[in-house]
């Protein structure tokens, strides 16, 4: 039994559990069964660009998310919506897209560059 008794082999065995979950559609995205489409990335990320940089700034805290890959953009989104990211903002935010535009915004912030003095 790992430390924490039952509660911590409980707790490591769901975010195993919740890590498969976001692995398996992460994997189904990138194997293109959902196919990002980049018109409505851009259309929905008006929501993101509120706290998110579209210059791909990290500012006050808040991460860049331009020229992610967009396998990477699409797992730390399904953590937020699986609960294996901690931010209110960003679980809330998650749990309200759907696999195609997780997807679409992955495709879209994947294709932006980097401007200036951004930092990634």
């Amino acid at each position: 039994m790992p430390a924490g008794g039952r509660e911590g082999f409980v707790r490591a065995a769901t975010r195993a559990a919740a890590l498969l979950i976001a692995a398996g559609f992460a994997s189904r995205v990138a194997s293109a069964e959902i196919k990002g489409d980049r018109e409505l990335g851009q259309y929905l990320s008006s929501q993101c660009t509120t706290c998110h940089q579209i210059s791909g700034r990290s500012v006050g805290g808040v991460p860049s998310i331009v020229a992610w890959p967009e396998d990477q953009f699409i797992a730390v989104i399904t953590a937020y919506k699986e609960g294996q990211r901690d931010n209110e903002t960003m679980r809330t935010i998650s749990h309200s897209l759907s696999l195609e535009e997780i997807a679409a915004l992955a495709a879209y912030f994947g294709s932006l560059k980097l401007t200036g003095q951004a930092q990634k």
